[in-house]
């Protein structure tokens, strides 16, 4: 029973621009199994991601509920941009059209959100920011999200968005050297923007990163992606 001993079980997912990631985590945010990963369906359209989930789920085990990071803003279960996927998700419902699809309750927030969720301390202003397919960001503040910030479609330099210098295409444009040039002018940036005591950087792009950060920054794993998922749940 997932219910075991009283332990609610929650399958987190998220859900990225190459690959959709699932994982069980236990009520108190430990891993019940391990972390399962398929590429993203191309194109990467509503039915075939939510396909994709149902099947992951499927190899997980029992759970009694379901935490969702999504790559652009959402509102109420319900998305509001997908930048990095199809147009087809915008004002999509997927915290309803999952949970009837899985028959669990569902919700649903930006996966950098979640991210950060798994990594801060919860003290003070922290920057969560994520290098991937595109650019993610979020803010906290003692702990508290400031909702749908999206820094990474705001103006960073030369006409372009963190996102357009930083995402992957760019990487594959302009090559690392550049790439990390780029992230260095971003962190000091950001830094200024924000005076934040502490800086997140998640994403699979953070094995391309060969620049020396300064002391209030550090490389978090990806897999905080899923385990920030049981924040969604704490009333």
């Amino acid at each position: 029973m997932a219910q075991a001993n009283g332990n609610i079980a929650t399958l987190t997912v998220d859900i990225g621009g190459s690959g959709v990631k699932v994982m069980v985590l236990n009520e108190d945010g430990t891993p019940r199994t391990e972390r399962k990963r398929v590429p993203t369906p191309q194109p990467p359209k509503t039915e075939p991601i939510i396909n994709a989930i149902a099947d992951l789920a499927a190899g997980q085990g029992d759970f009694d509920r379901i935490s969702v990071g999504f790559p652009g803003v959402v509102q109420n279960g319900i998305i509001k941009t997908a930048v990095n996927l199809d147009p087809d998700w915008i004002d999509f419902d997927l915290a309803t059209v999952l949970s009837q699809k899985l028959n669990k309750p569902v919700r649903v927030a930006n996966d950098a959100d979640i991210q950060g969720f798994g990594a801060i301390s919860g003290h003070g202003v922290e920057l969560v920011i994520t290098l991937g397919t595109g650019f993610g960001s979020a803010l906290f503040i003692n702990g508290k999200l400031v909702p749908n910030l999206e820094m990474g479609h705001h103006p960073f330099r030369k006409g372009q968005t963190y996102e357009e210098q930083l995402g992957r295409a760019a990487l594959d444009e302009v090559g690392k050297k550049k790439w990390n040039s780029r992230l260095e002018k971003a962190i000091y940036c950001l830094e200024h923007l924000f005076n934040y005591d502490q800086l997140y950087i998640g994403g699979g792009n953070t094995d391309e990163m060969t620049i020396n950060l300064p002391p209030n920054a550090k490389i978090v794993p990806n897999v905080n992606g899923l385990l920030g998922g049981i924040a969604l749940w704490r009333e």
